[in-house]
């Protein structure tokens, strides 16, 4: 969801973009190469889809916890946020993914929230996912021994 499925839609349509655009090499059923309004609409599609996988897939984090910290990457970096410093857990159940969001008190390496997709659970899909409650109890706990 991060690096696969955006790489392959996103190259895949950059380069149908510049084929249309460039050398007009895509010729329809009737033999004739494809009118103006259908370049734009690729471009358009490309540019809109390409925002699309970025605020629904490019964006996402790995999180695992442990008794203490928050530990949050994105492949390439890893930060440790102590658990006190979560605000607020939240989730997306309309989205099929569900995308859990966690904000900070305050900003971190990564911004004031991360969003990642916790393991499916398909049986789950009117009830929120389990993960949100044990980060909203590791938050108090992370509260507690801060105080």
């Amino acid at each position: 969801m991060k690096f696969v499925l955006p790489g392959v839609w996103i190259a895949g349509f950059t380069a149908a973009t510049l084929v249309l655009f460039g050398t007009g090499a895509v010729i329809t059923v009737d033999g004739a190469p494809p009118a103006a309004p259908v370049k734009w609409l690729f471009l358009a599609v490309a540019v809109l889809g390409g925002l699309s996988w970025y605020w629904w897939g490019i964006r996402l984090k790995r999180v695992d916890i442990d008794d203490r910290w928050l530990y949050v990457s994105n492949y390439f970096r890893e930060i440790r946020i102590p658990l006190g410093e979560i605000e607020e857990v939240s989730e997306n159940r309309w989205v099929n993914i569900r995308p859990v969001t966690i904000s900070f008190l305050r900003d971190t390496d990564f911004g004031s929230r991360v969003v990642f997709m916790p393991r499916a659970r398909w049986w789950l899909f009117w009830r929120p996912h389990p993960v949100v409650r044990e980060l909203e109890e590791a938050a108090q706990r992370g509260l507690g021994a801060r105080g």
